[in-house]
């Protein structure tokens, strides 16, 4: 039991919305259910539906399918894991229980969210959240299959528990119900249950005191109560199968009539289908891209063909459509993330570009760039019509950055003119000053900022108000994204002047500025250099103190398309960081030997916080770690194996995903969310190259 808890599968619908839960089929976490929907895409996710627990009665005897945890994890109660049979993901979610005479099968499918209005390809797009389940019996004599749904409405992040400010109410029709929560007199969000056949019997009960064991390790809320409006009775003769929808929405049709869309295997087959379609379209496009053959391809891929396609679905799983810009998002990391826009960046090379997503990324560059501000590029769009959150100093640095790899990819030179203001706009507020004090030292050309009690670099945990890895004055990766981004804006002005007539000689001196700037910030990056430990400094704080820690943030500075350190020191960093900071499951993000290091991952909000960047293990690291390696030892093999996180993609936590971060300590456990967009993202880029 304590191996199957820990696995857990995922389902998302391009939309936000998601469903989750564990191969033994209980519920572990606040964020596992069958329909949690991203009212207000990809925001305001909504638990509705949290599972349907089911008993099968053959030959006089009940069997229990379902698992749940009671009273802080005492109680297991039923005990439907022990019937488990089977289970696998692909195509999708798949159980099997059993016993000597009967079989019951179920599946789940999340079909994909956003759907054309009409059969203009110019009509507008439409949400819908919905989740397909289907149950399969075999067995030697007819059985009868109860179901009764647990429902919710609730945020995502918090549990619902029961009292008299909360009711659901439920209007009964042809083989469906409309269901909606009313709290303190305000009505919920409407929504739909509907099945192919059997017997519904309204019986409103309260369920109380679920646990949810993961929340508990967490230090978190970890009870909730789950209402049920009743159950449906099905008699299964063998072979025969049964198929539900949970659908958001109000009454489409009167209660006492058909609804125009009946439930069935069919459709419950057609949305299968629908989805592997989907999947193969995006592995042949990888196969026909431009830099490989048609197909068949002459060479075979770097790793099997059908971990190939778990990671191109597993990175889909991340691309969303925000409402609120009407465009492409990224969600950072499932369950509990949002789209935000530093790992937005730094997953687009690997989600859009390794897989030849060409208009996705052009997409996802175009929003972010619209919404540049003051020269910051927005780090989080949060729901609704609020205003963007600008609080990074690198978003607007990796939006250069991704931007010139988009560019040497495409070739698409209009876009660059296109977005040639925005690159200014970065450019005269970054050098002239900003948001945070950021701005260029004019005695040396980096990058500095200075803004107490503030985390604006990707180390950016804040506990009351106190950021645990303060990085204030000259950051190691922010000026090397700074260096890359002078290469990168004076190769464009120099592409722009070939096409140019009327401002050939203001561009042309434009380059030549930048180039300048360049070379003088690559000589001040000298700076960084620690030649006691043959490493980079992290910080040179604004008082002009030396940060001498061991982090992994020098590997990233290694790794951009424009590099502006030595090949001497470059290497001498590369194996202080495969020495101190590599585990198999990427880098530490701090040397274990400082006395500031933790190597466990776990307890409460303040402790996990605490060791977030004091020594857990990142990851999408490996990334910026093979890249910087393969370039500096070209010809030397990786000192590490992919296996392990290939191991971990197939075998551990989110099955078919991988995880956030893990122990820095052996065993180096999978910690954090269970999907982690760049997580997924390095690893497709790596084996794409």
């Amino acid at each position: 039991m304590s191996y199957l808890d820990r696995r857990e599968w995922l389902l998302t619908n391009g939309l936000g919305s998601f469903a989750s839960g564990t191969v033994c089929d209980a519920r572990t976490r606040t964020y596992h259910g069958w329909l949690i929907a991203a009212l207000e895409p990809p925001g305001r996710r909504t638990l509705l539906l949290s599972h349907i627990d089911a008993s099968l009665e053959v030959a006089g005897k009940v069997w229990a399918i379902s698992t749940n945890f009671w009273d802080g994890g005492r109680k297991i109660d039923p005990l439907g894991y022990q019937l488990l049979r089977w289970f696998d993901t692909e195509p999708v979610p798949k159980w099997i229980w059993g016993a000597q005479e009967w079989q019951l099968t179920r599946r789940l499918v999340m079909p994909y969210g956003l759907v054309e209005s009409g059969e203009d390809p110019t009509a507008e797009f439409q949400c819908c959240n919905r989740i397909l389940i289907e149950y399969h019996y075999q067995g030697s004599e007819i059985a009868t299959l109860r179901l009764r749904p647990l429902i919710a409405d609730r945020d995502f992040h918090h549990q619902q528990l029961a009292d008299d400010s909360l009711q659901f109410s439920q209007l009964v029709g042809h083989q469906q119900i409309y269901l909606q929560a009313i709290r303190d007199n305000q009505p919920g969000t409407p929504w739909q249950l509907r099945w192919s056949g059997g017997d519904y019997q309204p019986e409103g009960v309260w369920y109380w005191n679920y646990y949810y064991p993961e929340e508990k390790q967490r230090g978190l809320g970890d009870r909730e109560d789950l209402y049920s409006p009743g159950y449906l009775t099905v008699i299964m003769h063998p072979g025969a199968t049964v198929t539900l929808e949970a659908r958001v929405g109000c009454l489409e049709v009167a209660p006492t009539q058909e609804a125009t869309h009946s439930i069935s295997t069919e459709v419950f087959e057609q949305a299968v289908q629908d989805e592997k379609e989907r999947h193969n379209r995006l592995y042949e496009r990888f196969l026909v891209a431009p830099n490989r053959l048609p197909e068949p391809p002459i060479s075979p891929l770097p790793i099997p063909e059908k971990i190939w396609r778990q990671l191109l679905r597993a990175g889909d799983q991340f691309i969303a459509y925000r409402a609120s810009i009407q465009g492409p998002t990224v969600i950072a990391g499932y369950p509990w993330f949002d789209d935000w826009g530093r790992d937005t960046l730094i997953a687009l090379p690997g989600l859009a570009l390794a897989t030849k997503r060409f208009s996705l990324a052009k997409g996802l560059l175009k929003t972010f760039g619209r919404y540049c501000r003051d020269g910051l590029i927005p780090n989080t769009f949060p729901d609704g019509s609020t205003e963007p959150i600008y609080n990074s100093i690198d978003a607007s640095l990796w939006w250069l950055e991704t931007l010139g790899l988009y560019l040497e990819m495409t070739q698409d030179w209009d876009f660059l003119i296109q977005q040639y203001p925005v690159v200014r706009k970065i450019y005269k507020t970054y050098t002239a000053g900003t948001h945070y004090h950021i701005q260029v030292d004019a005695t040396d050309g980096l990058l500095t900022w200075d803004a107490p009690n503030m985390a604006i670099t990707w180390m950016d945990v804040v506990l009351d108000g106190n950021p645990i890895t303060p990085r204030l004055g000259k950051v190691i990766e922010i000026n090397a994204l700074w260096y890359s981004a002078l290469c990168w804006i004076a190769k464009w002005t120099e592409k722009m002047v070939i096409g140019s007539i009327k401002d050939r000689v203001r561009l042309l001196h434009h380059a030549q500025h930048y180039t300048q700037q360049a070379q003088k910030v690559k000589i001040s990056l000298q700076k960084f250099w620690n030649p006691e430990q043959n490493y980079f400094y992290d910080v040179i704080e604004p008082d002009d103190h030396r940060d001498e820690r061991i982090r992994p943030n020098a590997v990233l500075a290694l790794s951009l398309y424009h590099c502006g350190f030595p090949e001497e020191q470059a290497r001498q960093v590369l194996q202080v960081a495969r020495d101190r900071l590599l585990t198999p499951y990427g880098l530490r993000s701090l040397d274990p030997n400082h006395p500031e290091y933790i190597g466990y991952y776990s307890g409460d909000r303040w402790h996990r916080d605490s060791a977030y960047h004091q020594g857990t293990v990142w990851s999408w690291l490996l990334g910026p770690f093979s890249r910087a390696w393969t370039r500096f030892y070209p010809k030397e093999p990786l000192p590490f194996d992919w296996q392990p996180l290939l191991n971990h993609l197939q075998e551990q936590a989110c099955i078919g995903s991988i995880s956030e971060i893990f122990d820095g300590d052996a065993p180096h456990l999978p910690q954090g969310t269970i999907a982690q967009a760049w997580s997924v993202a390095e690893l497709i880029r790596y084996f794409a190259d």
